[in-house]
């Protein structure tokens, strides 16, 4: 592989990446109804590419912020 392949690949994917990342976070940081849908979206997030988007666009406000520490 050249430079140009490697660096192309790595642009494309990066974000990709940071977005699936921040999703699990978020998920984490959320409680919601019963541990099973916390999974659940858990599972959804973890979907190469796809599972961010589908996880901003619905699962985003489903669940609450926790309070306290």
């Amino acid at each position: 592989m050249d430079l140009k392949t490697i660096t192309t690949f790595i642009a494309m994917t990066v974000p990709f990446f940071l977005l699936t990342l921040w999703a699990l976070v978020d998920v984490s940081a959320k409680q919601f109804k019963s541990p099973g849908e916390k999974a659940a979206w858990w599972l959804i997030a973890l979907i190469p590419f796809v599972g961010c988007f589908v996880y901003l666009i619905i699962g985003l406000r489903r669940g609450k912020k926790m309070e306290g520490g």
